[in-house]
């Protein structure tokens, strides 16, 4: 195992003393329990939007706290969920009295993890909703799921939300557009390598030079198909092809496109990938209104990549269009 690590228990607790210098105009770091806090948290009469979930995804989600989407983030230890106590921390301290919403990826740890920290804020008199996000398409259930898990849509969904919440909507306005947004997105992820967990200290799974592995998780989990290594251009087809035929998306269709390193592959190859991916659906007739590109939901140096649909209206495209200013994304500020 390479890696510019010191301690392997101690990676995560050292990574937010880094972001915590990095942007301290930005950010409020705690580390006892861990959060990741807008700076001017709590926003008065303005909904929360919380997410989090374990390190290793990077910047997924601390790289998205600050103005226009989240108001705070829950980073548990490589692949593993934040505890109770984190979130209702995080939960008490961005609540600005118009209720929280927690953006959750579909794993079993972080849903049951969550939802304890909704029902204790609940009992202190904070209205808190929950919204799951379930956008992959690769598999029913898995290792850490019961259902589909959520990956790269999670972005798409604390985005838009968060840019609803910014402007002034209700807890019922996010809640509903939070769900509008998951129902409509679609992922699938492939590999070319596997990651190393700095605490396991070996790859997740193993695959031959040749070989390739579509479906894979941001976990580190095998995906649903091991396959001969391909060219771009079949790769990208495959990809297309299950999450296209999935919602299903069709002819006339608007969305937003977000190509999407696993965090060791190159932009280089993931432009590559990603002008194939638009040649693809515009002979599909889907208009490409909105693109992102780049590793911003990782699996720590996995080498892949993930693509992901959204189906956009002009309600979505203006709320994805509105300023955000956080470590990862920013602009029209």
């Amino acid at each position: 195992m390479k890696k510019i690590i010191n301690d392997p228990a101690a990676v995560v607790a050292e990574a937010l003393r880094g972001m915590a210098a990095a942007h301290p105009d930005l950010l409020t770091v705690r580390t006892d329990p861990a959060a990741i806090l807008r700076a001017d948290a709590p926003v008065a009469g303005r909904v929360a939007v919380v997410s989090g979930g374990g390190s290793g995804h990077e910047p997924l989600h601390g790289g998205f706290v600050g103005p226009g989407m989240l108001h705070a983030a829950c980073p548990g230890p490589v692949f593993t969920s934040p505890t109770p106590d984190q979130v209702q921390a995080a939960i008490e301290a961005v609540h600005g009295g118009a209720g929280v919403l927690l953006i959750v990826k579909n794993y079993t740890g972080d849903v049951l993890n969550f939802e304890t920290a909704a029902e204790f804020a609940v009992a202190e008199g904070i209205d808190v909703r929950t919204v799951l996000v379930d956008d992959d398409v690769a598999v029913k259930d898995s290792l850490y799921t019961a259902g589909r898990r959520g990956v790269g849509g999670t972005l798409i969904v604390e985005k838009i939300v968060g840019a609803a919440a910014e402007r002034g909507a209700d807890l019922d306005t996010c809640e509903e557009l939070a769900r509008r947004v998951v129902a409509g997105t679609r992922s699938l992820g492939m590999a070319l390598t596997a990651c190393t967990v700095p605490h396991v200290g070996e790859p997740s799974f193993t695959l031959a030079e040749d070989e390739m592995e579509i479906g894979i998780g941001i976990h580190g989990e095998p995906g649903r198909e091991r396959l001969p290594l391909e060219p771009a251009d079949g790769i990208v087809r495959r990809l297309v092809d299950a999450i296209t035929e999935d919602l299903p998306f069709a002819e006339g269709d608007r969305v937003l496109l977000f190509t999407n390193s696993m965090g060791g592959t190159p932009q280089l190859e993931l432009y590559l990938a990603h002008g194939i991916t638009e040649r693809l659906l515009a002979e599909r007739g889907i208009t490409v209104e909105r693109r992102l590109v780049g590793p911003y939901v990782t699996s720590l140096e996995m080498q892949g990549m993930s693509l992901t649909l959204c189906g956009l209206d002009d309600e979505l495209i203006d709320l994805w269009d509105a300023p955000v200013h956080t470590a990862a994304l920013r602009w029209g500020c």
